[in-house]
């Protein structure tokens, strides 16, 4: 499905028009008319999420589009070199979740011009739905943590071993994480670049067992290895808490994804480290995997046991460390960045990272 409009997308605030939005909103509900807007306010960082308030014209409301919408897009001055992160979010709104259904924000538009390096979503405003959005600095429960892995487990059992991910199927499109993590924080591993993040305050919220950096280079590698030795499935792909919100009714739902595709068990890490606090993690993050595990085995996947599930929890905590360790602060606020940091440097002491990625070949 293509969301592509006979309008470019903007590169600015300033092109976006009533026009323009007329043009994005018709390729999904069409003879719609956007008649006016304004910008209620908006949101930087990675991406700029804007909220706009339009003025549909009755064939937009009989079309069911909101008065409130979030329009979501690459205007900061980074975002022409992460263009490419844009259009996999793109394709996660228009073409994944189209299929693989996950609790996400209804999408109206979604579309990604390479040659111009935007990506825009126009998307359900999720505050008019009145849902509780999630923060890195409140960590969640064991039964909020539990709700969202059996929604994951449900996920990644559709696409579980698919032989739709080789090359020349549907969905060999969706990039390796680990290769993809490997590619993008290569910058980071150069002596000046990685000096920077571990004399940050995220770095001393670290163990220096893990302020080595031919380690974590050689961490990475090992992980590629590893991705490429298991079944995959396609992932959300960023499942920290500045990503997810709760519904009233404590559903979890999810938002800015990623699709990328990897082991199951690497989102499962990733998510079970981000979302739980320091003192609460060690005592719940075994029974949380175990859940995770039956959910599958209740979606017709036969699970990895769960000594080879918590070897691969363990290793996989390493690719979370560096997310945080080395995410610029115009991303993320240092205080995000350092508790997550903290999570996962307490998660690899724990479970000896270093130790096991040593028995990966």
């Amino acid at each position: 499905m293509s969301d592509r409009s006979n309008r470019p997308l903007p590169l600015t605030i300033e092109e976006i028009d009533a026009d323009w939005l007329t043009a994005a909103l018709r390729t999904r509900a069409p003879g719609v008319t956007v008649r006016n807007f304004e910008i209620v306010d908006m949101m930087r960082g990675t991406c700029t999420k804007i909220r706009l308030r339009l003025d549909m014209d009755e064939a937009g409301k009989r079309a069911g589009i909101p008065e409130t919408v979030i329009l979501k897009g690459g205007f900061e001055p980074h975002s022409r070199e992460m263009h490419e992160m844009h259009g996999t979010e793109v394709r996660g709104y228009r073409d994944v979740y189209s299929v693989f259904k996950l609790p996400t924000p209804v999408c109206y538009f979604a579309d990604h011009d390479p040659q111009r390096q935007q990506g825009i979503i126009i998307m359900e405003d999720m505050v008019a739905r009145g849902v509780t959005f999630c923060s890195a600095l409140k960590p969640q429960t064991h039964d909020q943590v539990a709700r969202r892995l059996a929604v994951l487990a449900r996920h990644h059992a559709q696409t579980w071993d698919s032989p739709d991910l080789v090359p020349g199927r549907k969905w060999a499109w969706v990039n390796d994480v680990a290769v993809n993590t490997r590619h993008h924080f290569g910058q980071y591993l150069v002596p000046e670049e990685w000096q920077r993040f571990v004399d940050s305050p995220r770095g001393a919220a670290a163990s220096v067992r893990y302020h080595d950096r031919h380690w974590m280079a050689d961490a990475l590698d090992r992980l590629v290895t590893f991705s490429g030795q298991r079944p995959h499935v396609i992932v959300h792909g960023d499942t920290h808490l500045g990503n997810l919100y709760i519904y009233p009714d404590d559903s979890p739902g999810f938002l800015d994804s990623l699709p990328g595709r990897g082991p199951a068990i690497e989102e499962i890490s990733y998510h079970i480290v981000c979302a739980l606090d320091l003192a609460d993690r060690p005592r719940w993050e075994g029974a949380l995997l175990r859940h995770y595990l039956d959910e599958l085995e209740r979606n017709g996947v036969t699970p990895p046991s769960f000594d080879d599930a918590l070897y691969q929890y363990g290793l996989f905590l390493a690719r979370g460390y560096i997310v945080f360790l080395c995410n610029e602060s115009f991303y993320q606020v240092e205080a995000i960045n350092t508790a997550y940091t903290a999570r996962f440097s307490a998660a690899m002491l724990d479970h000896d990272t270093i130790g096991l990625l040593k028995t990966v070949k």
